[in-house]
């Protein structure tokens, strides 16, 4: 590497460092820095030269290296005033993170350096530290981002039609025995024959990553001998997290999602735009807060020595400015035209929506995102919530999203444990919530429903725990919510009594039915459908362990088979995944209405039964000539008929068969006669039905059963 380098003006346009081809240009954004250095480095991570950025336009700072290749070690040193209490941190002793850098190499190594004040003085952090931290800094990494492609096309799976299985790159692929152990936990790991095979066979059509954006390990984590597992600690936006990948981060990242859209499968990030790893205060800089941290974060108006923290970890980016916006809007482009995502679903989404007076339907962000050409036509998932006093918006999102339904997650918990004034709320949410979301031309496919996810119990041990397990997390039991709205079945944790395991195989059974079977669209957590544990662990974000991984050699075959059978119903009978809300309405020659509500007599509920307050049971009738779609051939083409009898008292229910919508029906599944999904017995209209205590089941109406 020469001793001195040339440099030219450059261009403010992109930001970041872009090989183009002959040299590298590199564009840093900072409105109240007075100077700004680019730092290079050897392959052992030591500084060898520094060069001032020659131009500043449009308050971006630019040069460009014209003998720079790809494989450069860089970073940044910003200079300009250390004033928090005008909410200025500037330190050019510490080497900073470009926020635009695609690639990350080596780890961060937690030193008191990191931080810009003295960690120990009695001013706390209005006391400047003058140590240089570089040697324990990751460095930026100039790519060229070249590849290969071949015929790649996103399976661009319509809403209605899709189903989410969540799971973590590096616990989904660590104990799977087929996975060779180099590749184990990596993109490459997600990428093999044997991983996608089980995805297939399950029937799912999309996987969504937990971050794979490179983030930090908190250091009160690492001084534990833990690390933040999940992830949801970013400190850059473009990068993929280094312990995903070898040598090739992007051929890495690309080889993955190229042999998923193969299978049919589309690949959804979890990105968390709301807060970075910097903290609070008085936390480290390591990037944000050290190029510009008045413009970066939100800072207590009258008061920039503090921030506004609506995500629960320190700080929370400011998105109403028109830099961080586009830091955004070109990280989220970037990951669809450059890595071929299919979609986001974005942590704390409510936070990002936040302008000067609080949550907005119509802030930047989001009109930025519907009229963007590119971001408006991938799958955007919200979690529509945020710690703020008035950060819940679940229903509150904008046309064209989908939203993780809590809502619909808590009430099938409290509905199959026995809850008593849930069964109005209920039906709201089997049949796609549109007392929140049926409005603006929304579908039922705004609801995404889920019963777990990564966050809590998984489905296993919301059947076997209602106290949270903790201890391992090193926080005295005291993490992770205790609304778990879990129970136990009768005992806590593992027994070996067999009527208290049959009654949670069967709870396991009825809770992913209603799940698979409800309007919306259904999220999986990975491993649900097989039996997974985590030991009562609710809060697994720093279990890079046996707690966190999923255990390929505990299997539960007969469970697979029956989620396999579920979803096969579900991909083959538009009536359970209708792209239109009920209306509770018969279509012109139809007998049935698109969904009838039926008590154990046989006939239509009244309003005295939707408000009794013994009630345990729902029982409810698919109309399938309701149900009208456009089939492949281009015809119009009706479904079938389905009655779904949900029974969670403790006692025995008879249903009787209303004979006015059948003269037969045959059983597919009954969870209390454990076995696979399909035709088991035939049933003659007006008949009862018995339905037992803690049991769903699901029935069609016979060819030629018609009323």
């Amino acid at each position: 590497m020469p001793h001195r380098r040339r440099i030219w003006a450059g261009s403010p346009y992109p930001l970041g460092a872009t090989w183009d081809g002959n040299g590298v240009n590199f564009a840093l954004f900072s409105a109240n820095a007075t100077k700004v250095e680019l730092c290079l480095f050897d392959s052992h991570g030591r500084e060898v030269e520094r060069i001032t950025l020659p131009e500043y336009t449009d308050e971006v700072w630019h040069g460009y290296l014209p003998d720079a290749r790809p494989g450069l070690l860089y970073g940044y040193r910003v200079h300009g005033p250390y004033d928090p209490y005008r909410g200025h941190r500037f330190n050019a002793d510490k080497l900073l993170i470009d926020p635009y850098a695609k690639a990350l190499t080596g780890s961060l190594i937690w030193s008191d350096t990191h931080f810009a004040f003295r960690l120990g003085s009695s001013r706390l952090d209005l006391a400047m530290d003058r140590r240089d931290n570089a040697r324990f800094m990751p460095k930026c990494k100039v790519v060229d981002t070249a590849f290969t492609w071949g015929a790649d096309r996103r399976p661009d799976t319509a809403w209605s039609d899709s189903v989410i299985y969540e799971l973590h790159v590096r616990g989904f692929t660590m104990k799977h025995p087929q996975v060779p152990p180099a590749v184990r936990g990596t993109f490459l790991g997600m990428a093999h024959p044997a991983v996608i095979d089980h995805l297939v066979k399950l029937g799912v059509t999309a996987v969504e990553l937990l971050p794979v954006q490179a983030g930090v390990d908190e250091r009160h984590l690492v001084e534990k001998g833990l690390r933040n597992y999940w992830g949801y600690n970013p400190i850059t936006y473009f990068a993929a997290e280094p312990r995903y990948y070898g040598a090739n981060p992007h051929g890495d990242f690309k080889t993955m999602i190229g042999r998923l859209h193969e299978a049919g499968i589309e690949v959804i990030l979890d990105v968390v735009y709301n807060h970075t790893a910097e903290g609070n205060h008085l936390g480290p800089t390591l990037s944000y807060k050290g190029i510009d941290n008045a413009s970066y974060y939100r800072l207590v108006p009258g008061s920039e020595r503090w921030y506004e923290n609506y995500s629960g970890c320190g700080n929370t980016l400011q998105l109403s400015h028109p830099r961080v916006l586009q830091m955004v809007m070109d990280s989220l482009r970037y990951w669809v035209e450059e890595m071929h995502v299919d979609g986001f679903r974005f942590d704390l989404a409510a936070s990002l929506a936040r302008e000067k007076s609080g949550f907005d339907g119509g802030s930047g962000f989001l009109d930025a995102v519907r009229q963007d050409p590119v971001l408006s036509r991938v799958k955007l998932i919200a979690e529509p919530w945020d710690i703020g006093g008035d950060g819940y918006r679940l229903g509150g999102f904008p046309p064209g999203w989908s939203e993780w339904n809590g809502r619909y997650r808590d009430t099938v918990r409290r509905f199959w444990r026995g809850d008593g004034g849930v069964i109005g709320d209920m039906a709201s949410r089997l049949t796609g919530s549109s007392d929140m979301f049926g409005w603006g031309g929304r579908r039922p496919w705004a609801s995404l429903n889920f019963v777990t996810c990564h966050d809590g119990f998984t489905m296993a041990d919301l059947v076997t725990y209602e106290k949270k397990q903790n201890a391992a997390n090193g926080e005295d039991n005291r993490d992770g919510t205790d609304a778990n709205y879990s129970w136990n079945c009768g005992a806590e944790g593992p027994t070996d009594s067999p009527a208290i395991n049959s009654l949670r195989s069967r709870q396991i059974r009825n809770m992913l039915a209603t799940l698979l079977l409800s309007q919306g669209v259904p999220m999986l957590l990975a491993g649900d459908e097989f039996g997974r544990s985590q030991g009562g662990n609710n809060n697994a974000y720093c279990q890079d362990n046996d707690v966190g991984w999923v255990d390929w050699g505990k299997i539960d075959e007969d469970l697979l088979a029956y989620v396999q059978g579920l979803l096969k119903l579900r991909r083959e009978h538009p009536v359970f995944r209708r792209p239109h809300f009920f209306k509770g309405d018969q279509v012109a020659g139809g007998k049935l209405k698109d969904i009838t509500w039926v008590t154990p007599e046989g006939t239509e509920m009244t309003n005295a039964d939707w408000t009794a307050p013994f009630a345990r049971s729902l029982g409810f009738v698919l109309g399938g000539e309701s149900c009208v779609v456009d089939s492949r051939a281009g015809r119009l083409d009706a479904d079938e008929t389905y009655m779904v009898l949900m029974n969670a008292y403790t006692e025995i229910l008879f249903y009787t068969l209303p004979p006015q919508m059948g003269d037969s029906w045959e059983v597919l599944m009954d969870t209390a006669r454990p076995g696979r999904v399909g035709p088991e017995e035939v049933c003659e209209g007006g008949s009862r039905f018995p339905v037992k205590p803690h049991s769903l089941a699901v029935l069609r109406r016979r060819e030629g059963g018609t009323p």
